[in-house]
């Protein structure tokens, strides 16, 4: 099994001004939530470690869950709120997003939660705020410890500063990783907050130094990166009509995931003997799937029969 760690909470877009104030849309999110939703809309058999709250809001996260078939033994219920994300959409549909969660279940995790954690796990997924908000961060560092060497260990930063606003902080959380992750994916927009100095090619080669097989670097609008110790390939963008690229990195993780399951390729030794030909495919095959969530509002995934349409079409 694939297990996604992290935070789920509500996506809230603003659906125009009423006679008293606004009209909202909320829709369940969070971007490790989004990554399990993905793999399991692909086909993987995936579940989700997070703490999810015991109220209605709470409720809504875990039926969505469900009904994609994603695995929740794991879930931690806690007595908290649930936390909402208000989502602001530029002309481009990029999006910005202001969180309010202090105190919120999500940010609630704590070590003892990791003994609802099977053991045999094929693939452990880690990202976003939960891997810097603590008691969760301690959590999830203790279960990389864990299951290094164990599973494969992939890892997207997915920096959102209106959470925790220390840049540090989110560097030395980047750093621990490197030296224990195997697949990192990371957007071009969080190098630029992380690392302003340095180019993607040399941040890459220092993170294939640390340890790490495959690094893949997501563009937007320029395409997407990668990086083996064996070589590197890149690919120019999916043409799409853009409604909004809420999920769009969410997606490309999950795409990327399930090619790499679909080669035989979700091993440590595997990933660091792609060749370009083979990274392209995968980075070719994961931007069509986020080209398809670009076309929709909101975080909503490909299942894996439109990805083939996509694909053969």
């Amino acid at each position: 099994m694939i297990v996604v760690c992290g935070e789920a909470l509500l996506d809230v877009f603003t659906m125009g001004e009423t006679r008293t104030g606004l009209a909202l849309e909320a829709s369940v999110g969070g971007s490790p939530f989004n990554l399990a939703m993905g793999l399991a809309r692909l086909g993987q058999q995936v579940g989700f470690f997070g703490a999810i709250s015991t109220g209605f809001a709470g409720d809504v996260l875990m039926r969505a869950l469900h009904l994609e078939g994603v695995d929740t033994a794991a879930v931690a219920r806690k007595n908290a709120p649930t936390t909402l994300s208000l989502v602001g959409l530029d002309a481009q549909g990029v999006p910005s997003y202001s969180f309010y969660g202090t105190g919120c279940a999500d940010r609630l995790l704590d070590s003892a939660d990791l003994h609802g954690l099977p053991q045999n796990l094929r693939a452990l997924c880690l990202g976003s705020f939960a891997s810097v908000v603590e008691p969760g961060a301690t959590a999830l560092r203790e279960l990389v410890e864990r299951e290094k060497g164990r599973s494969l260990i992939a890892f997207d930063p997915n920096v959102r500063l209106s959470v925790e606003p220390d840049v540090a902080l989110w560097k030395a959380q980047l750093a621990w990783m490197l030296s224990r992750i195997d697949l990192l994916k990371i957007s071009h927009e969080d190098l630029a907050v992380l690392y302003p100095d340095l180019t993607l090619a040399a941040f890459a080669q220092e993170a294939l130094a640390q340890g790490v097989r495959l690094v893949v670097v997501t563009c937007g609008a320029r395409g997407a990166l990668a990086w083996t110790p064996g070589g590197s390939a890149s690919i120019h963008p999916e043409a799409v009509t853009v409604v909004d690229t809420v999920g769009a990195g969410d997606t490309f993780q999950a795409a990327l995931i399930t090619w790499l399951v679909e080669h035989d390729a979700l091993s440590r030794a595997a990933l660091a003997a792609l060749d370009p030909q083979r990274l392209r495919s995968a980075l070719t095959f994961a931007a069509r799937a986020a080209a398809i969530t670009c076309s929709r509002r909101g975080a909503d995934m490909p299942r894996r029969a439109e990805l083939s349409l996509a694909v053969h079409g």
